[in-house]
């Protein structure tokens, strides 16, 4: 609760038009930071192609790493939960053609690179990275695999952070250090793949 000395917040007067700034913000930031890389990303920029002014950015967040940091966050809360299509082979069938739709957007490939190269110069940053946005989408999969094995499909001793690893390091591999894309039959195999491969660890 509030202190006297520390008064709540004031809300918005008008709280359609404050969510569409932070949307605008929101956009403006991936945006900038896909184009010029996070170090080059100036509040300036961000300001000037959201059409907004410093104030509105500065009213929710205090400084660019700020923003920076709960933007990030709030992507990753914002992300779908794993498939659950009651087979191992078609959860990863589901995912691995979702995840490379997902990184096939130009601007979501710019800035997981942006952002991953960010993480290894600022330790708070990789912090956040790995707490908000690694720790939870690993939980959410695990729940996945943890499936498979209530079904029988996995066996009880499966190696799950090997077999996370595999999933992800196909797809990122391919889309963002290689720059190609998959076709649907190339993400069939992919999928049937890693099933045998899951099913071995």
């Amino acid at each position: 609760m509030p202190t006297p000395e520390e008064p709540a917040p004031a809300q918005p007067s008008n709280p359609a038009l404050h969510a569409r700034v932070t949307s605008s913000i929101t956009r403006a930031f991936f945006e900038e930071m896909a184009e010029s890389g996070y170090g080059q990303t100036s509040v300036d920029a961000i300001v000037r192609r959201a059409g907004v002014g410093k104030a509105a950015l500065y009213r929710r967040w205090p400084t660019k790493k700020a923003m920076a940091i709960a933007l990030i966050s709030d992507a990753a809360v914002r992300s779908e939960p794993a498939p659950d299509t009651g087979s191992l082979h078609g959860d990863i069938s589901s995912l691995v053609h979702r995840l490379s739709a997902v990184l096939g957007d130009p601007l979501v490939g710019r800035v997981v690179l942006a952002v991953t190269a960010e993480s290894s110069r600022d330790p708070e940053l990789e912090n956040v990275l790995r707490e908000s946005v690694e720790g939870p989408r690993r939980a959410n999969l695990s729940a996945m695999l943890l499936r498979a094995i209530d079904r029988g499909e996995l066996r009880a001793d499966c190696d799950i952070d090997l077999a996370l690893d595999l999933i992800a390091g196909a797809l990122y591999w391919r889309v963002l250090v290689r720059r190609q894309g998959w076709d649907a039959g190339q993400l069939d195999r992919l999928s049937a793949a890693l099933t045998k491969a899951i099913t071995a660890i």
